[in-house]
């Protein structure tokens, strides 16, 4: 009887550490606390080193899911090499707001507005990957050709890839040559005969203007004083002209009236001769032109007055216009 009871007790704690593992397995390894998960697959055309199973996938550093496989294809077709990395994703820690929609169809809605996945390191120290993922609108849709159930996350490359492959697709061959042209170039143009004369003529051009700067500090050394009595002459007779001017202006005047009054006199005399003579005789016409001289004479004189009143220099500079 005991040993009967002793069995059924043995029996009993199996089967309760077997409902125990079956829970711990389920709550682990499938949705915690009734929660759910969706498989994905990534495919990576670099290196996948440092990532592992079990590493974080996470959204914009949020966990939500981790690395349950990696798989290397070979395509012998093309001869290719791709990485696939299954992971498992989880909604326990994401809220939706917005439109319902069907887990598959809010995968493949985020997919479209930009979700891609990207290995990023974890730690400089350890070299581990783990998946990041976010939203790259302006990166293009690339899906590989897979024979799975599950939907597939499109990838970019990282960071350094880009790097990697910017470097690689760099012609150094060409820039080599190119900076060998530009230098056998420049040796040539610096061994040239010209270019080395060049020096000598530079300094004889400097040294001729250096001589004709001296020349000409000496020439405007000697001219100084010459200038200087010049400037000074001109001074002086300017202002006994403007001394003169007056007097000379009223002696002028005298002149022209006494030219004036002997003007009318004559007119006068020849009024009284014109009735006397005829009007062709030769003493007639003779002292006709000789009044018209001293008239054109009266005018210029009265010019010459009216214009050393206005420019009392005119005698000294000329007349200004």
């Amino acid at each position: 009887m005991d040993e009967r009871r002793h069995s059924v007790l043995i029996g009993a704690f199996v089967v309760g550490a077997l409902v125990v593992a079956l829970g711990a397995a389920l709550f682990f390894g499938g949705a915690g606390f009734g929660g759910q998960r969706d498989k994905v697959v990534m495919v990576f055309d670099g290196s996948v080193k440092g990532l592992n199973v079990g590493a974080p996938v996470a959204l914009r550093g949020v966990t939500i899911g981790q690395v349950t496989d990696i798989q290397l294809v070979l395509t012998t077709d093309r001869a290719e090499i791709t990485m696939i990395v299954e992971a498992d994703l989880t909604a326990d820690n994401v809220l939706i707001r917005g439109k319902e929609l069907e887990r598959r169809d809010m995968l493949d809605y985020l997919v479209e507005n930009g979700l891609r996945a990207q290995l990023n390191m974890q730690s400089v120290l350890t070299g581990l990957l783990y998946v990041q993922m976010d939203f790259h609108p302006e990166s293009e849709v690339v899906l590989a050709e897979l024979d799975s159930p599950y939907a597939q996350i499109p990838t970019i490359p990282t960071e350094l890839e880009i790097l990697r492959r910017t470097l690689m697709s760099v012609d150094y061959a060409a820039m080599a040559e190119a900076a060998q042209g530009i230098v056998t170039g420049l040796q040539a143009f610096v061994e040239d005969e010209d270019f080395l004369a060049l020096p000598g003529e530079l300094r004889g051009t400097l040294a001729a203007l250096e001589a004709a700067s001296g020349r000409l500090d000496s020439s405007l050394a000697r001219l100084e004083p010459e200038l200087s009595r010049t400037l000074g002459s001109v001074g002086d007779a300017a202002a006994g002209m403007s001394d003169a001017l007056p007097a000379l202006s009223g002696e002028l005047a005298t002149a022209l009236a006494s030219l004036e009054e002997a003007l009318r006199a004559t007119r006068d005399a020849m009024g009284g001769l014109g009735r006397q003579v005829a009007d062709d005789s030769p003493t007639l016409q003779q002292l006709g032109a000789t009044l018209r001289e001293v008239s054109r004479a009266s005018r210029s004189l009265q010019g010459l007055l009216q214009t050393l009143e206005a420019q009392p220099d005119a005698l000294l500079r000329g007349r200004r216009e």
